[in-house]
């Protein structure tokens, strides 16, 4: 599952990254930062394969999420504010990315409350959650650029 969210997250980073014409320090501050969060996700793992009826592990492998998600967010709404992006890339095309990230959090969210009545059940809604994330732009072409 993990990996599953790892590589979820870097592809987005990936996205972002290639969209940019160039960085600046404070850019690379939010990617160091978005780092940390990545080096967290075995703690958060663990925790949850150690405790995966408990929802205080459900509730940290969440926040692991979010802190990436708003990471990425962060990072497209700075890049955009400051320059950063590439001229051919269109403001409608940011726009897709941030609620990309919107709506990927919100699910995640829903699926950390789910713990309220199932940690299974949260899980699975997290883990199925991934798989559309990492299978669905694929299949439906959804992601241009």
């Amino acid at each position: 599952m993990s990996f599953l969210t790892l590589g979820i997250f870097w592809v987005g980073q990936q996205t972002q990254l290639n969209q940019f014409r160039r960085s600046d320090r404070d850019l690379s501050w939010i990617h160091l930062v978005f780092l940390l969060g990545v080096s967290l996700m075995p703690f958060s793992t663990m925790l949850l394969a150690d405790y995966l009826t408990y929802r205080l592990a459900v509730a940290v492998y969440w926040l692991n999420i979010v802190l990436l998600g708003a990471l990425l967010y962060a990072s497209m709404r700075y890049a955009r504010r400051a320059a950063l992006i590439k001229e051919d890339v269109t403001a409608e095309m940011t726009a897709v990315a941030e609620r990309r990230i919107i709506t990927y959090q919100v699910l995640y969210a829903f699926g950390a409350l789910l713990s309220v009545v199932s940690t299974y059940l949260s899980i699975g809604f997290i883990f199925v959650v991934q798989l559309n994330a990492a299978i669905a732009p694929r299949i439906w072409r959804l992601d241009r650029f």
